[in-house]
């Protein structure tokens, strides 16, 4: 189930984002800031801080009482946060697709668990959500998480130039996605 938490491995889990994760998030965040910079963009200092992270959990929460994003995190044995997972953009009608977008926390990198986040999300996308399509981009030079979505069933179908403006810059993305399945939609209005 979308809310239920499921074990990947090593005591790592994937569940549902909660408010009260925003101090652990600004650790796991701040900790894997420099890490992650050529993937991210430009952030505010205050998003490195419990209340920025507050505030941020506070709206992917909102988005996702109104249907539009689905937030998980990745944590460890003792509950602190060490990922996240974002179901964004969730359209339904006759496209019923999302966009996926990932971070993994530096400590916990190359070990195998966004592979297992990002298949096990695929699973709850085409189960419980029943979407159709999940599509991915990364800037041209992330092969880390090429290799996550390859190994996932994402196949590329495009670059699109100056896509996000990523580490200060537009930058070109491969885009990737994943059809989950090809039977109805529903819902259709």
């Amino acid at each position: 189930m979308i809310d239920d938490a499921h074990p990947l491995h090593a005591g790592i889990r994937l569940r549902p984002v909660r408010l009260s994760d925003a101090a652990s998030r600004a650790e796991a965040l701040t900790r894997s800031r420099a890490y992650m910079r050529p993937w991210e963009p430009v952030r505010p200092e205050s998003f490195y801080t419990e209340e920025g992270q507050r505030e941020r959990l506070a709206g992917l929460l909102a988005e996702r009482e109104a249907g539009r994003v689905m937030p998980w995190v990745l944590s460890d044995a003792e509950d602190r946060v060490v990922g996240g997972f974002n179901l964004n953009a969730i359209v339904l009608g006759s496209f019923h697709s999302a966009v996926l977008g990932y971070w993994v926390d530096v400590e916990h990198a190359g070990r195998g668990l966004a592979t297992a986040a990002v298949r096990r999300i695929c699973e709850l996308a085409r189960d419980e959500l029943l979407l159709h399509r999940i599509e991915a981009g990364t800037v041209l030079h992330n092969t880390a998480s090429q290799r996550v979505l390859a190994r996932c069933g994402f196949e590329e179908f495009g670059v699109a130039p100056r896509y996000m403006h990523i580490d200060g810059e537009w930058r070109d993305h491969r885009l990737f996605q994943r059809i989950l399945h090809d039977g109805p939609a529903t819902g259709i209005v």
